[in-house]
């Protein structure tokens, strides 16, 4: 569904937490960060757009979450050329949105990556509210900023009892004790890197074997460890993770769901 300037209406999603920290999600098998957001199906309001992708990517109900405000007007990015399949150029331009800004009111354990069968993100993190747009796809960095900057005057008084369910300042094995240095202690840092899309390397420059094939953060390493500071990973089960540096995203259609990064 396009408008007549060839973009189609999409909604934009920004979770908060009790501390004014937001969502922050890695997309499926890609090195790239982003928050929530998804196309608004024929006869769906943006409202209603909202809450269906709010399920779909990141689990959460109607009642986990109130509305604190929305963007005035759409906000809009050009997808480029070689993001979009060849049958869609020439009426196919990029997305336009409405963002809304939510405060989380339930325990962030609902938080669930796998509500559906097609999964948009594979880890996730509270961040500070203003993200870090060089992890960002480029070019979706401009409506990122226009939306943070709108909403950031809504953003209510941050709650100083709230604590995260995540320990903060280092990692923490199964048995919660987080002052015992052993394994998944020791594997942090470099659990982050990968996290963060960072292929582990030893002293000698090849792939580090710590993690497995390539230096990738197997399903083993995942259930030793809790990713620091205040990620979570759940992997793919269809694929391995992360892809490899040399493996090149999909193109996009104009439904928005094609490989690679989602518009």
């Amino acid at each position: 569904m396009l408008d007549r300037d060839g973009f189609r209406p999409n909604v934009g999603i920004i979770l908060l937490n009790q501390k004014n920290q937001v969502f922050w999600g890695k997309r499926i098998r890609t090195h790239s960060w982003q928050f929530p957001q998804g196309g608004i199906d024929r006869g769906e309001s943006p409202e209603q757009a909202m809450y269906r992708e709010l399920h779909e990517e990141v689990g959460l109900k109607p009642d986990h979450v109130r509305i604190i405000a929305r963007t005035r007007d759409w906000l809009r990015y050009e997808v480029p050329d070689r993001y979009i399949r060849r049958d869609a150029r020439g009426h196919y331009k990029g997305q336009k949105q409405i963002w809304y800004l939510l405060l989380l009111t339930a325990a962030d354990w609902q938080l669930n990556l796998r509500a559906t069968d097609h999964p948009e993100f594979d880890a996730w993190r509270w961040n500070d509210y203003w993200v870090p747009l060089d992890v960002v796809v480029e070019f979706k960095r401009g409506v990122y900023e226009m939306a943070l900057t709108e909403l950031s005057r809504y953003l209510p008084r941050p709650n100083p009892e709230y604590r995260p369910r995540f320990v903060h300042g280092g990692a923490r094995g199964h048995d919660g004790d987080t002052g015992r240095r052993g394994e998944a202690a020791d594997l942090g840092d470099d659990a982050m890197a990968l996290a963060r899309g960072h292929e582990l390397r030893d002293a000698n420059g090849r792939p580090s074997s710590r993690f497995g094939r390539r230096g990738v953060f197997s399903a083993n390493a995942a259930a030793a460890i809790e990713l620091p500071p205040g990620a979570t990973f759940q992997p793919d089960p269809q694929a391995d993770w992360p892809l490899d540096a040399s493996q090149e995203p999909g193109e996009f259609n104009s439904r928005g769901n094609g490989g690679g990064v989602r518009q």
